[in-house]
C-alpha cells in the first residue's frame, strides 16, 4: 500500500480519472530477476500489498464512475483458521466483514453532505439466501513476488525464492473517492482498508464459521439424499417460517414448524415432515399459514444462512414458482394441452404480445418443464381461476370451453412428465380428489388430511361425471384396506410430454444493440426491469429470482450471448438461429470454470458491479419474456 500511497501523492491535485491509480505502474530495473534484459522496463500492476499476503487489486467499475474504483480484496484463507472452502463459507466471511466498513461509513457520515463530497464504503447485501456471488469467493491466487525499493521501483524475487499460489478468500466492494482530494483518497484506500481488513481478522468468529461449515454439510447431505428420494421438498421440525416484515428475517414469536407425529421422517439425523414428489395440496382458513408454507418451499431452493429459521428446509433446486402474468409475450409455443383455441390464433404455436391471464399462466408451466423444472409451486391466489379450477355446474351450462383447466391435467404432468405439484388452496374442492396427499393449515399448525378430504370427496361424488377412480398406489383402482381413492380421467392423458418440443431462437432481433443506434444499451435497474437493446423485460413475474444482483448477471448473460452469437452487428442475418439451450449450458459450464464476473463489462455504467448466479430455469424464464425475439420449432 506504500506503492499505492505514492502514486495517489504524485497525482495532479485536480485528477479526475485517477488514471494512475489503475494502472498502478511499476518500474523494474534492468538486470533482475524479473527483467533480465538490458532495458528497464514499466508495467502496470494495480495489486497492491499490505503485510506481504494481504492484497488490494483496484479495477474501474464502468466508463463513468472512475472515482467509484472497485476493490477486489484476497487474503489468506489460513489466517482466518479456513479449510472449508465453499460458497456458505465464503457468503459467511463477507457477513463478517461486512461491520467493519459499515463502521467506517459511520465514521465518515455527515448528515449535510452527500457520499461523493464525503466519501463512502459500497457493498454487496445478502439477504438471507446463499447464492453464488462476485462479491465472496475462495480462489488461488499467486504470491506477491517483489520487494519495493522506494516509490513505484520494485525488484523480483529470484526464481528459487518464488512461492507456490494461496488459496484466499476474495470479497468485492467498492470505494467513494472524494473528487479532487487526494489526500481523502490516501485515508480511504491505504489508511482505513487495511485496518478494517486487520480488525475483521483478529475479531473473526471462528466458531461461527466452524457453524455455517457443518450446516452447509448438512445442506448438501439433504440434497443428496432429495435427489435420490421420492421427496421434492422437506421441512425441519423447529424451522421458523414466517418472515418479519421489517427485516425479513424470522419471525419474533412465530410458532416452530413440527410436522405432525405419524407424517415425520428422520432424514441425516434431522426430523421433519417431507412433502412427496406427485400432486399436493395444502390448504386451510384465512391467515392460517398456507401460503407461508409455499413460500418456504420456494425460499428453499436455496440453501439459507445460520439463524434464518429455514435452514434445514430444502427444496428440489429445479422447482419454479407459477402464476398468471397478464399481459406477458409469448412467441411461438404449443400451449394446446391446455387451450385447445382462441379466436384467430393457433394454440400449436401460440404468439402473442399480451397474454390472458389463462394463456400466461399455461405458458409458464410450459416453459418451465421445457427448461427442467420438475417441480410447479402454484398458489391459487396468483393462479387465473379459469385456468386452475371448472366445476361440474359451470361444465354443465359451458358447452364450448377452451381450456383444460389445470385440475385435468395436474395427474398427467405427474404420471406422463415426472413433473410434480405442491398447490395452496383455500377457495376449491376439485383439487381435493385427485391429489396424493392433503395438508391442513390450522393456526400455523400442519396436519394430513388426505383420508378424510378422500371421504368428504366420495359423499360428494357425482359418478356420472367420473370415468375413472383410481387407489392410490394401485395401477387399477382396486381397494387398498381404507377405500382410499381418488379420480382422474384416462382420456385426458394425450401425451403432453411428447407435445413439449423445443424451440430454436432466430438471432434477428435478439441483440444488445438498439435500431439505429451504434452503441449496445444494457440497464437493470432496480425495479425488476432488465433494459438490453430494443428490450425492456420484465422480471417481476419470475418470482424464484430473489436479488437483483441475479437480474444484472442475467443482463451480463444475455449481452454476452448476444454479442457472441452472430447479433452483435446492427442487424443480423435473416434466418440465422441457434439452439439458445445448448447455449445458455455452455455459458453455464464457463461461467462454472471462470467466475461469473467473467461475464461483466465496465461499459454500462447503469448496471451495478456485484452478481450473483441465477438459476438457468430463471434465465430461460427471462428470455421467454424477451418480445423483439422469435422462436422456432425444432
Amino acid at each position: 500500500m506504500t506503492r499505492l500511497k505514492s502514486i495517489l501523492m504524485a497525482m495532479e491535485n485536480k485528477t479526475k480519472n485517477w488514471r494512475e491509480m489503475y494502472e498502478g505502474s511499476v518500474f523494474i530495473p534492468a538486470g533482475t530477476p524479473g527483467n533480465p534484459s538490458d532495458i528497464p522496463q514499466t508495467v502496470d500492476e494495480p495489486t497492491y500489498w499490505y503485510g506481504g499476503d494481504i492484497s488490494f487489486t483496484i479495477e474501474t467499475t464502468n466508463r463513468m464512475a472512475f472515482d467509484r474504483p472497485t476493490v477486489l480484496c484476497q487474503l489468506p484463507a489460513e489466517s482466518l483458521g479456513i479449510t472449508d472452502y465453499t460458497t456458505a463459507v465464503a457468503d459467511d466471511c463477507y457477513r463478517q466483514f461486512i461491520p467493519h466498513l459499515e463502521e467506517l461509513n459511520s465514521e465518515l457520515y455527515n448528515r449535510n453532505k452527500p457520499p461523493e463530497e464525503t466519501g463512502y464504503y459500497y457493498m454487496a447485501h445478502p439477504q438471507g439466501e446463499i447464492l453464488v456471488r462476485n462479491s465472496a469467493y475462495f480462489t488461488m491466487r499467486p504470491e506477491k513476488d517483489y520487494n519495493n525499493h522506494g516509490g513505484c521501483k520494485i525488484i523480483h524475487y529470484p526464481d528459487s525464492e518464488q512461492r507456490e499460489p494461496r488459496m484466499c478468500l476474495a470479497m468485492r466492494f467498492q470505494v467513494q473517492l472524494k473528487p479532487n482530494d487526494k489526500k481523502k483518497a490516501v485515508q480511504l484506500l491505504v489508511n482505513n482498508l487495511p485496518a478494517a481488513v486487520t480488525s475483521f481478522i483478529s475479531y473473526f468468529d471462528h466458531e461461527r464459521s466452524k457453524n455455517v461449515e457443518l450446516l452447509s454439510k448438512k445442506q448438501q447431505d439433504l440434497r443428496k439424499w432429495m435427489q435420490k428420494s421420492d421427496y421434492c421438498a422437506f421441512l425441519a421440525n423447529g424451522s421458523i417460517l414466517p418472515r418479519d416484515p421489517a427485516g425479513g428475517g424470522a419471525l419474533e414469536g412465530a410458532v416452530p414448524f413440527e410436522a405432525p407425529e405419524d407424517e415425520t421422517i428422520e432424514v441425516c439425523g434431522i426430523k421433519g415432515l417431507g412433502i412427496k414428489r406427485g400432486v399436493t395440496v395444502i390448504t386451510g382458513g384465512g391467515y392460517s399459514g398456507k401460503s407461508t408454507v409455499l413460500d418456504t418451499v420456494s425460499a428453499c431452493i436455496y440453501d439459507h444462512i445460520l439463524g434464518d429459521g429455514r435452514e434445514l428446509c430444502v427444496t428440489d433446486a429445479s422447482a419454479v414458482t407459477i402464476s398468471a402474468e397478464d399481459g406477458r409475450s409469448v412467441k411461438d409455443l404449443d400451449i394446446s394441452p391446455f387451450i385447445s383455441w382462441v379466436p384467430g390464433g393457433d394454440t400449436e404455436h401460440f404468439t402473442t404480445e399480451h397474454a390472458s391471464g389463462s394463456t400466461s399462466q399455461a405458458a409458464n408451466i410450459l416453459e418451465a418443464m421445457d427448461a427442467g423444472s420438475g417441480l410447479l409451486l402454484i398458489d391459487e391466489d396468483r393462479s387465473a381461476t379459469n385456468f386452475m379450477i371448472r366445476d361440474a355446474m359451470m361444465k354443465e351450462l359451458i358447452s364450448r370451453e377452451p381450456i383444460t383447466p389445470f385440475t385435468e391435467r395436474v395427474n398427467e404432468l405427474d404420471k406422463s412428465c415426472g413433473v410434480s405439484t405442491i398447490l395452496v388452496i383455500g377457495g376449491s374442492g376439485e383439487y381435493l380428489s385427485i391429489a396424493d396427499s392433503i395438508y391442513l393449515m390450522d393456526e400455523y399448525r400442519i396436519s394430513n388430511v388426505t383420508l378424510k378430504a378422500r371421504e368428504i370427496c366420495r359423499r360428494n361424488e357425482d359418478h356420472d361425471k367420473v370415468k375413472e377412480c383410481k387407489t392410490a398406489g394401485t395401477e387399477d383402482g382396486e381397494n387398498i384396506g381404507n377405500n382410499d381413492i381418488f379420480c382422474i380421467d384416462k382420456d385426458l392423458m394425450t401425451g403432453l410430454k411428447d407435445r413439449t418440443r423445443r424451440r430454436i431462437l432466430e438471432t434477428e432481433g435478439f441483440s444488445p444493440y438498439p435500431k439505429q443506434f451504434g452503441r449496445e444499451k444494457l440497464a437493470v435497474p432496480d425495479i425488476g426491469y432488465i433494459i438490453i437493446g430494443e428490450e425492456r423485460i420484465n422480471t417481476n413475474a419470475v418470482h424464484d429470482l430473489i436479488s437483483n444482483d441475479q437480474r444484472t448477471a442475467i443482463g451480463f448473460m444475455l449481452r454476452l450471448l448476444e454479442t457472441r452469437e452472430g447479433a452483435g452487428l446492427l442487424k443480423a442475418a435473416e434466418n440465422e438461429t441457434i439452439d439458445i439451450f445448448q447455449k445458455v449450458d455452455e455459458l453455464y459450464h464457463e461461467i462454472d470454470e471462470n467466475s461469473i464476473d467473467m461475464v461483466y463489462s465496465g461499459n454500462f455504467p447503469e448496471c451495478e458491479r456485484f452478481l450473483a448466479v441465477p438459476r438457468k430455469v430463471d434465465f430461460m424464464a427471462v428470455v421467454n419474456r424477451m418480445r423483439n425475439i422469435r422462436f422456432r420449432r425444432g
